[in-house]
């Protein structure tokens, strides 16, 4: 694929005729347009592709370039629109109105009615080219021999890159491996010897091109089962140790390249006996995209004034992204900063609301760079630190949904670690006690490991983070500073926040690294209720609550209410009709 940065290509002064539409589409030859793409030619749609887009914006105005058509009810104004959702169509013809989904469906249906063609389901996977004209990758063991291919024997494995003065392609036009002075095959002396040597009837060339990255990725985990191993890339008893990967957490992006190629080297070895395992992984989560909140502007049509968002109303206005970096978390824009960042609209007018104030929208999009709404981790981990980062990303909601950054949510986070950390402080000054922890405190510690276990099995990140801040709100009101509870808690958030961790593991008094202590283990019997706060009613309506032993017999209950001068009172000097206990809930007088 050409540079897109460099645009060329060329009107042919033909035209193909819209099956759907019977209009004219001029035919133009690009360098951007994959040959081994389907048939070579491509529909361009400048509204739905970046590199259409720039394509038809460089070409504006000339001969066989028409208008960028606007498809979407969305702008197009800065980039083209390249999501799958959130539209509807427009510009359409008897597409208008629907989503991306309801125009697939139907342009296939008239397609097929009119006889012009058949739907076909088409996969992605494409013949893969191994080889690279380039110096970093694996070099590949093979020489040639009478113009034949012939392998290295494995006493020469592992073929190493050799060195070279440049890693440019040769003079000649062959790749940088070309450079090197010693990298040829001695058959007779089954060695690396100097490229001069080469004779084509002992010494030979070896093959100057090197392979790919997935050549690496599509097997490596078989090689961390034996990382150290110098004569095989994994020993039986690792392979059957290891067998294959538990989980493998990726963007769905992986799907059509690293995941293919990973279970084809896979199976191409299970089918030659070097490996047990029929998949590389059991089991594969992909993980949500974190969304980015834009920010716009709002320009008048045909014109170079910018209005507030609360005072466009029924006026017409065009939406153009501003940088997330210009606006405050009250939705303020930056004016004179805006005018710095985007020079074409240094003169620019500025229609404020009636605080004196330029208000933008929001929407929440892909966060790109493009879209102007990127927030730099490194940012948030400079102001915040990283253990707050990592826990805001878990909070922000389960692991597989797609989630919108809120920087301004951030704040929360950071105040429970905060929170948690003072646990083990009194001012400035460390306070564990030694003290054997109360019931309470017991339940608080086991309700939360429980809590913790199940959602690392189950991958509810969120739910812990929630878990820990219940669990920290109620250590705090008692003001527990027991060891016996505050070690095991600090192990539980190391997975979270494994900074602050390790910081107060150091507290605690201990030397080595809290990632090697064992994971707290649940009790049951932690959360098993002994006592039970009966509410008494009195004819349904509830007087007052009591404080009972669980395992106490329905007629000890009814003897303890009947003593309680707060019955006496409720009964006035008569005997009750009849009291109803239910063991572990409620009891109730009837009168």
């Amino acid at each position: 694929m050409a540079d897109t940065k460099t645009i060329s290509g060329v009107f042919t002064g033909a035209y193909a005729v819209c099956p759907a539409t019977g209009y004219y589409l001029p035919i133009w030859i690009g360098d951007y347009v994959l040959a081994g793409y389907g048939t070579g030619a491509v529909m361009a749609v400048p509204a739905g592709d970046e590199r259409d887009y720039a394509f038809a914006k460089h070409f504006a105005g000339a001969e066989g370039m028409p208008e960028i058509i606007n498809i979407f009810d969305k702008d197009i104004s800065e980039n083209a629109f390249t999501e799958k959702g959130g539209f509807k169509l427009q510009n359409s013809d008897f597409l208008n109105g629907m989503d991306y989904e309801e125009a697939t469906e139907k342009i296939l249906e008239e397609l097929e009615k009119s006889g012009v063609g058949k739907a076909k389901i088409n996969y992605r996977q494409r013949d893969a080219i191994f080889s690279r004209q380039r110096y970093w990758g694996e070099p590949v063991p093979v020489y040639y021999k009478n113009g034949m291919p012939y392998t290295l024997p494995l006493s020469a494995l592992p073929l190493e890159l050799p060195e070279v003065e440049k890693y440019l392609p040769t003079e000649d036009g062959d790749p940088p491996l070309g450079n090197a002075k010693e990298y040829a095959w001695n058959e007779a002396e089954q060695k690396i010897v100097s490229t001069d040597l080469i004779d084509n009837q002992t010494v030979f060339p070896l093959e100057l091109s090197t392979m790919p990255g997935w050549a690496g990725s599509s097997w490596y985990w078989l090689r961390y089962m034996d990382a150290h191993n110098e004569k095989e890339f994994a020993s039986q008893e690792s392979l059957n140790y290891w067998q294959n990967v538990d989980l493998y957490i990726g963007g769905s992006e992986h799907a059509t390249g690293h995941l293919l190629y990973s279970r084809f080297w896979n199976k191409f070895l299970k089918d030659r006996g070097f490996i047990q395992a029929e998949e590389p992984f059991q089991k594969m989560i992909n993980q949500g995209m974190i969304l980015g909140t834009s920010a716009f502007v709002y320009r008048l049509e045909g014109t170079n004034t910018f209005i507030s968002k609360g005072q466009i109303g029924d006026k017409k206005v065009q939406a153009i992204h501003a940088d997330v970096s210009l606006v405050n978390t009250s939705s303020e824009l930056d004016i004179e900063g805006f005018k710095q960042w985007r020079p074409d609209f240094a003169d620019a007018e500025f229609i404020l609301d009636e605080n004196g104030k330029y208000i933008v929208g929001h929407e929440v999009e892909k966060m790109s760079k493009s879209k102007y709404n990127v927030v730099n981790p490194d940012d948030i981990c400079e102001q915040y630190g990283a253990d707050t980062l990592r826990l805001y990303e878990m909070f922000l909601g389960p692991l597989e949904q797609a989630k919108p950054w809120n920087t301004a949510g951030i704040t929360g986070v950071s105040g429970f670690l905060k929170k948690f950390y003072n646990l083990y402080f009194d001012g400035d000054a460390v306070s564990i006690s030694d003290e054997e922890p109360t019931k309470e405190e017991y339940k608080i510690l086991h309700t939360l490991i429980k809590k913790v276990e199940y959602d690392i099995e189950n991958f509810s990140f969120n739910t812990s983070v929630s878990a820990f801040m219940i669990a920290v709100n109620e250590l705090q009101k008692i003001r527990c500073n027991k060891r016996a509870i505050l070690e095991p808690m600090a192990v539980l958030i190391s997975p979270y926040a494994p900074h602050i961790a390790e910081e107060l593991w150091e507290v605690l008094g201990h030397n080595e690294s809290i990632s090697r202590v064992p994971f707290p283990t649940f009790e049951e019997k932690y959360l098993v209720e002994s006592t039970k706060e009966y509410p008494v009613s009195f004819n349904g309506k509830v007087r007052f609550k009591i404080e009972l032993p669980l395992d106490l017999p329905n007629e000890e209950v009814e003897k303890i209410i009947l003593a309680d001068e707060r019955t006496q009172a409720q009964l006035g000097g008569n005997p009750p009709k009849k009291i109803i206990v239910v063991k572990g809930k409620i009891v109730n007088v009837v009168v």
